[in-house]
């Protein structure tokens, strides 16, 4: 039935259901006729399906529109039923609208998935993501080189490459990194992320063979440390060398011998000799120190990590310094936030950083008219625990503000210039590091970071 309206066809079909259930009642109450009264109710009966399935055609497009959303099926089309009237007119053409819409932007993802893939697959470090149950779900052809496992389908499987690898992943916290020497080829950074997706959590790992980088620094670092120590040692061994020499001139062009066999020496002469001897001492001296301060360089203990209160340690703090920086006119100031704070460190360690950057912020503080010194924790936005060490003193220029962690460089008159290289050595053995930022004449802060 070509009805020009869907309005049209409900009416028509209402009018025929109406007209023949009169008829067949006609002819069953007037003319006794069985035949042709079930015969027109019949016609009824059709007429009535007829009606609900012409009155379900919306529902049946909407149903049908929905399941192509739904099962991404976007090869229907809904252009045929338009003889209905303009609103199924309309409706269609709204159908077909959100249904190219729904086609464009899956295609759209599908080629950024693409990319993503194509990408990942390419990228120098390896990535490899897995759930909360430890299955594998990405993991890109650099990952599976630098682990070295062939069949990878459990985060578990890691510990075929290392058992200590595996561990240290596990116990990975989101946004943490660590390194860890697996072989004499193999030296990786690990860092980490996290993701929900489909309502599982997923962890994000990121791989790299920094081996390579590891010996170009190590020999970058031994050469700087063999120009400092060529330095120092020039520096004391040539004015040494050119004393012994003078001194040996002098024994043998001063000194003579008298008739009782006596050897004499000019008093000039004798006092040049002291002098020079004495001269010789305090260059060795200054030798034999420069040496121990690297050798304390070198020999930094291992921490023993334990759990304290940042409160104690800042409490400590302020007792041991109290008295000198008194003397100084300077007062000692702390922030803590949150007061509980608490650090998983060696308490020593990290209390030996803190005495170090206090004086030095003191020695710094001279001729400050700001006369406080604060020491401040917190946690950071990746909510990681972090002391600073506030001055107001004359700060650093930018360009010592990386050279002040290279041992044996100082700024200052006296010092061997080991301090802040030692602290920053600790820090990293706490897997965290030691920062700084200053504005010259104004503040300086020191930042230790914990990871």
């Amino acid at each position: 039935m070509g009805f020009k309206s869907f309005a049209i066809g409900i009416l028509v079909r209402v009018l025929l259901i109406v007209g023949f259930a009169y008829l067949s009642l006609f002819f069953f109450f007037k003319d006794q006729s069985m035949v042709q009264a079930i015969l027109f109710a019949v016609i009824v009966l059709f007429l009535a399906l007829n009606l609900i399935s012409f009155g379900n055609t919306t529902n049946k497009k909407i149903t049908r529109f929905l399941e192509s959303i739904r099962y991404s099926d976007f090869s229907s089309s809904f252009t045929k039923d338009s003889k209905l009237g303009n609103s199924f007119r309309e409706m269609n053409m709204s159908f077909n609208e959100v249904i190219e819409a729904f086609k464009k932007t899956r295609a759209e993802k599908e080629e950024q998935m693409l990319f993503l893939q194509i990408m990942i697959q390419h990228i120098n470090t390896g990535i490899l993501s897995f759930d909360s149950q430890g299955r594998i779900g990405v993991i890109n052809g650099e990952a599976k080189q630098l682990l070295q496992i062939p069949q990878f389908k459990d985060i578990n499987d890691l510990g075929k490459l290392s058992v200590d690898l595996l561990k240290s992943v596990l116990s990975l916290k989101p946004g943490g990194s660590f390194s860890i020497k697996i072989n004499n080829e193999i030296h990786l950074n690990v860092q980490s992320a996290s993701f929900k997706m489909e309502g599982n959590s997923w962890t994000l790992l990121s791989f790299q063979n920094i081996r390579s980088e590891l010996q170009k620094n190590e020999l970058q670092a031994w050469q700087n440390l063999t120009k400092v120590l060529r330095h120092e040692i020039m520096n004391s061994m040539t004015p040494i060398a050119s004393l012994a020499n003078s001194l040996g001139t002098i024994l043998e062009e001063d000194i003579h011998e008298e008739d009782t066999g006596e050897l004499v020496l000019e008093k000039d002469s004798y006092v040049d000799l002291c002098e020079g001897l004495e001269t010789i001492s305090k260059r060795s001296t200054g030798l034999v120190d420069f040496v121990n301060a690297y050798r304390d360089y070198t020999n930094i203990p291992q921490p023993i990590l334990k759990r304290f209160a940042v409160q104690q340690l800042f409490e400590n703090i302020c007792v041991l310094l109290k008295e000198e920086l008194a003397k100084s006119g300077i007062q000692l100031q702390t922030d803590l936030n949150p007061k509980e704070l608490e650090l998983m460190a060696d308490q020593d360690l990290i209390q030996m950083i803190l005495i170090n950057l206090i004086k030095n912020a003191k020695e710094a503080m001279e001729k400050a008219t700001t006369r406080t010194i604060l020491l401040k924790s917190g946690i950071n936005s990746q909510s990681f625990p972090y002391i600073q060490v506030i001055d107001h003193g004359e700060g650093i220029v930018p360009e010592a503000l990386e050279r002040i962690f290279v041992p044996f460089f100082t700024t200052k008159k006296t010092g061997s210039g080991i301090g802040l290289a030692i602290s920053r050595q600790i820090m990293n053995l706490h897997k965290g590091n030691l920062e700084v930022e200053s504005a010259p004449g104004i503040t300086t802060v020191f930042t230790m970071k914990f990871g």
